[in-house]
């Protein structure tokens, strides 16, 4: 989809393995008990196995004997059901281990996963919003979903069987050893083979891993925006832009895909191969020991079982390894953001809604005094960029006294919406100051400040949920009678109340079932039940038809009583009432005064007023 390029994943160099996973485990390690009791129907598991493997020895040579000395038929059958049964009891008990580790573990992976999807989640709240600048949101949601399934994949079915495997690994090797340890070494040679090949191949795996992951959260972010976007794409006949353009992607991602899975898949043939070769000699320098030394026929046999076992723990590893490089990839990405600094609020003063007989009112308090707030905003010598060496705003001065209208026009990029930005504290200016009631906003705490702010954008936003929901996300505690109120302040309530289902009508999808003019009322309806001392109007009636803008002009002008309020808009129409109007070019403020003042310079407002200029 042509436009603006998209910004891919950041590089990220490869993080510790080792410490990515033991903090993966660190999260599981709250859950003490149950881990514990994980590690012993492990350790249990294999107990039993080893047991049964081992038990083929005393039937081997029990059936010798009986048959050398002639009885089998007696006491021989005898001592083999005896033998069965024992056996078969330590496979049933076996059994009984590894299921009850595995509900067990299931459970913890799921719990694990929910609780690191939390905290990404949470964590993602306390973010600066230049983060998100940097960041689609389909790679945003793929940390979500893809990064975060991939790790409860790893914890449900890989950890346990490498952990197990390695239990297992060990009793084979202490039973081979203490069964025949000329044997056992003919065995370690060809594992140390197979060792050396699997961590070669494993670094190449892990490599393509991580560049999968990236090409995966690459693509995932190009549908959502196509998606989100179609109906550009269709106006402007760019569906076979779009085709390309999500072509090369999945292409991309092919091409790491593959290569992670090739090399991955490649383990699974090279430590069969060496395994049969391994199996070969056993069995060909064991049958010299019959034949020259002695070793008894249980022996050799129990050690064959072992040897075709002593390679399949390392086997169970590699297979999983797809699994745990994936994981271990995405925990990276997860734990990236994670790790990402928190936006940064050192503010010691604080908001006090104090209520009294003739309403609420709102106090800063700083330390020991009490300050009135009156919404009251002073710039001060203000420069500041997104990029610090690259400037936006040069030198703003201004000052918005209690319950003035102050508005800004100019050109787009013309620093319009920076400004109010700067109020949020969305951004931290790099010169000069700008105060709150004479309080420089550094110094209120971050929420408080917000608090004290509404804000309608020019891109409307609404929540899955009843319109009556979305009203109430501007102040969680209003009441319906509030919302109401506020709704026809806005003048949202005529329309609202024609709809099948008034303020229980449900909206969707970012309130496709609405009209963009009807959705920028909600918005401008959410601000009001807010109440605030301080209002920013970012293009709020840019979706409006003229007609609904006249209709809620005397809503506004009530909405505006006793409130500071800044406009930005494009319709110089809905500014010429304002205490103030700030022309922007550039970054700078070029004019200042109200309509009839800059009318009377005859500069850029009254070009943009008479038609003979553009704002573009």
């Amino acid at each position: 989809m042509p436009g603006p390029q998209r910004r891919g994943v950041p590089e990220q160099k490869p993080k510790d393995a080792k410490k990515t996973l033991k903090r993966i485990l660190s999260y599981i390690g709250k859950s003490k008990a149950l881990l514990f009791v994980v590690f012993l129907s492990l350790i249990m598991a294999t107990v039993c196995q080893m047991a049964a493997s081992y038990w083929l020895k005393p039937i081997l040579d029990d059936v010798a004997s009986s048959i050398q000395a002639g009885n089998f038929a007696t006491e021989g059958i005898k001592q083999l059901i005896k033998n069965l049964v024992i056996v078969s009891a330590f496979y049933i008990g076996a059994s009984l281990f590894i299921f009850l580790q595995s509900k067990i573990m299931v459970k913890l992976a799921y719990r694990t996963s929910n609780i690191i999807r939390k905290d990404l989640f949470d964590h993602l709240q306390t973010l600066p919003l230049k983060f998100f600048d940097g960041q689609t949101h389909g790679e945003i949601m793929s940390r979500f979903t893809n990064d975060v399934d991939n790790i409860q994949m790893m914890l449900e079915q890989s950890i346990v069987q490498l952990v197990s495997s390695v239990f297992s690994f060990i009793g084979i090797i202490v039973m081979m050893i203490a069964l025949e340890w000329r044997l056992f070494i003919v065995a370690l040679v060809f594992l140390i083979i197979m060792i050396v090949n699997t961590m070669r191949i494993a670094k190449s795996t892990r490599k393509y891993f991580k560049a999968q992951q990236k090409a995966l959260g690459e693509m995932n972010g190009n549908i959502e925006e196509t998606v989100e976007g179609m109906k550009v794409v269709k106006v402007f006949n760019h569906e076979e832009q779009a085709k390309d353009d999500f072509e090369q992607l999945n292409e991309n991602f092919r091409e790491v895909a593959t290569k992670a899975n090739y090399y991955s898949g490649i383990m699974g043939p090279v430590s069969t191969g060496i395994n049969n070769a391994s199996y070969a000699s056993v069995t060909l320098a064991g049958g010299l020991l019959v034949l020259t030394k002695g070793m008894s026929i249980g022996t050799f046999f129990t050690f064959l079982s072992y040897s075709k076992q002593f390679t399949q723990p390392i086997n169970q590893i590699m297979n999983q390894m797809n699994n745990v490089f994936s994981a271990l990839a995405g925990a990276e990405r997860v734990f990236a953001v994670m790790d990402t600094e928190s936006e940064i609020d050192n503010g010691t003063v604080t908001l006090e809604e104090e209520a009294t007989e003739n309403g609420k009112i709102w106090n800063w308090i700083d330390g020991d005094k009490k300050i009135p707030v009156k919404g009251e905003v002073v710039f001060k010598d203000v420069t500041f960029g997104y990029v610090e060496d690259k400037i936006v705003l040069h030198d703003i001065n201004l000052y918005a006294k209690q319950a003035q209208k102050i508005a800004f026009v100019g050109s787009t990029g013309a620093g319009k919406t920076t400004i109010t930005n700067l109020i949020n504290r969305f951004y931290d200016i790099q010169e000069g100051t700008i105060t709150y009631d004479g309080i420089d906003i550094k110094r209120i705490k971050k929420s408080d400040l917000r608090r004290s702010l509404a804000m309608v954008l020019q891109d409307t936003h609404l929540f899955t949920g009843t319109i009556m929901d979305n009203i109430r996300y501007g102040r969680l505690d209003a009441t319906d009678e509030e919302c109401v109120e506020a709704s026809k302040l806005a003048s949202a309530h005529s329309f609202i109340k024609h709809l099948p289902d008034g303020y229980n009508t449900v909206i969707t999808s970012d309130g496709a079932n609405l009209s963009q003019g009807q959705r920028q009322l909600l918005a401008i309806a959410r601000a009001a039940v807010a109440d605030p001392p301080v209002m920013i109007l970012d293009e709020a009636t840019s979706s409006i038809d003229t007609r609904t803008e006249a209709h809620i002009e005397h809503g506004m002008d009530r909405l505006m009583i006793g409130r500071t309020v800044f406009v930005i808009a494009h319709r110089l129409s809905t500014v010429r009432n304002s205490n103030a109007i700030m022309v922007l070019e550039n970054g700078e403020i070029i004019e200042r005064g109200d309509h009839n003042d800059l009318l009377a310079l005859k500069g850029r407002y009254y070009e943009l007023c008479t038609g003979k200029a553009q704002l573009s």
